[in-house]
């Protein structure tokens, strides 16, 4: 850290278009820190216009009386001071940016206050949509059972309402039919495979396993856990489950097999971990608002199959960002709609169709490598080189695996200039994607900032 003996200056000329839903304020902020906050000063121009229900526009002629009380109430308020005295302190390059953004986000907020006050407009608090909040919207597309719907549970665990016990109990059936989907899948593959069970009575439990209709589990039956369990300890269904690259089978089914007996006790409620591990496809579009710090992030999540983009491929003109994730243990498998067409190849030309449409052209990229864990797990006996013939990496490395991948989609990006932000993750594990998402939330703030011309 750098004491701040000297006096740092930053001129800041600023368009807000977009960030607001009602107002467009332009502000001329020329800003000067020095050792203490009244040596700030900062003269600004305000232009204000409200829109009617007629649709017309207003303009209200801020005075430079007014101006200079808007920007006294500014520091005087508290937040504002504890925001910025920190900086008259101790800076540093990497720092103040983003001191500054959060003390022009004050400005603003403050001045429009008072220009209402000033105005004669009513104080009331307007709807959600209409009030002056930074709102940065994301989209999640990519190919199915990448992990997106599960980014966006952990999002509302980290910043959203999370999960009550009201809701944990809603996902009781949603756990049973994925154990019921996963079981009949292996029990299927046990046929193409062409593997024996070890036992008659296996193959009895087998059969009575195959009827379940999924759609219409609620309860786990004694005599069903029973035959669920017995068939997981069967070797043929082990060697059935070590072949799952040959057919579809969701990565939760070890998760969920293993602890059966939990899942089973009458008094089971799903934990955190057990509703992001729950697999539902997405179908249509879903929007999920996320408050942090007073910026509000709208992520829409989309159907990745194929059946699921003709729906939404057209919808994001406006969008600010893009966040595309990235199954890594797919390399060997093929896809559910197309068992002859791999499921990164697919994923690879979904990427690039992404980044260069028109509508996509502004926005930010960034790239989700998820299933980090299952892709330290099966790159020890399932080999890259048998599926991608141009890495000349060696066997069974982790890292080398991981950068190959990585830069098969960097290479999908035609213009050179567009930075593709990439992060390696574990969409079940709520830290890695704290971590994670912290990062990707100062990347979005900082480009949309440096759109402007903020940073």
């Amino acid at each position: 850290m750098i004491k701040l003996w000297r006096i740092f200056h930053l001129r800041t000329e600023l368009t807000w278009l977009g960030l607001f839903n009602l107002e467009k304020v332009q502000l001329k902020v020329n800003i000067c820190g020095g050792l203490t906050l009244d040596d700030l000063q900062v003269p600004t121009k305000l232009l204000y216009y409200s829109p009617f229900s007629t649709g017309q526009r207003r303009k209200y002629d801020i005075k430079k009386s007014h101006e200079s009380r808007a920007v006294s109430c500014m520091f005087s308020h508290s937040s504002l001071t504890q925001l910025f005295l920190p900086c008259l302190k101790y800076v540093t390059t990497e720092v103040l940016p983003a001191l500054l953004t959060g003390f022009l986000f004050e400005l603003v907020k403050l001045a429009l206050s008072d220009m209402r006050e000033a105005s004669g407009i009513s104080s009331q608090k307007p709807p959600l949509q209409q009030l002056p909040t930074p709102l940065l919207s994301n989209t999640s597309p990519c190919t199915g059972e990448s992990g997106k719907s599960t980014f966006i549970k952990q999002m509302r665990i980290i910043h959203g309402s999370g999960y009550t016990e009201e809701d944990r109990k809603g996902f009781t059936k949603l756990v049973y039919q994925n154990i019921f989907t996963a079981m009949q899948a292996m029990i299927r593959a046990m046929d193409t495979l062409k593997i024996q069970y070890t036992s008659k009575e296996n193959e009895e439990s087998a059969q009575m396993i195959k009827e379940v209709e999924v759609d219409k589990v609620t309860v786990l039956g004694r005599n069903q856990v029973e035959a669920i369990k017995k068939l997981w300890e069967d070797p043929g269904i082990q060697e059935c489950y070590d072949r799952r690259r040959e057919f579809q089978l969701s990565d939760s089914a070890k998760y969920y097999l293993t602890d059966l007996d939990r899942i089973a006790m009458p008094s089971f409620v799903p934990t955190q971990q057990d509703i992001l591990r729950v697999r539902v496809p997405t179908t249509g579009i879903t929007e999920y608002p996320f408050d942090l710090e007073n910026i509000i992030f709208r992520m829409v999540d989309v159907g990745g199959q194929r059946s699921e983009r003709r729906k939404w491929i057209h919808c994001f003109e406006s969008v600010t960002s893009i966040i595309f994730l990235v199954a890594l243990s797919e390399y060997d498998q093929v896809l559910a709609e197309c068992d002859n067409e791999n499921r990164m190849e697919e994923s690879k030309a979904l990427f690039k169709t992404i980044i260069t449409y028109p509508w996509f052209l502004n926005s930010s990229v960034i790239l989700f490598l998820n299933k980090k864990d299952l892709l330290e797990e099966k790159i020890m006996y399932s080999h890259l080189i048998s599926y991608f013939p141009e890495y000349t990496g060696p066997k069974q490395d982790v890292k080398a695996a991981r950068d190959f991948i990585l830069k098969l989609y960097q290479d999908q990006n035609p213009d050179k200039e567009k930075v593709i932000y990439s992060h390696f993750t574990c969409a079940t594990d709520t830290e890695n994607i704290r971590f994670v998402f912290a990062a990707v939330k100062d990347t979005i703030l900082q480009l949309n900032l440096r759109e402007f011309n903020l940073v």
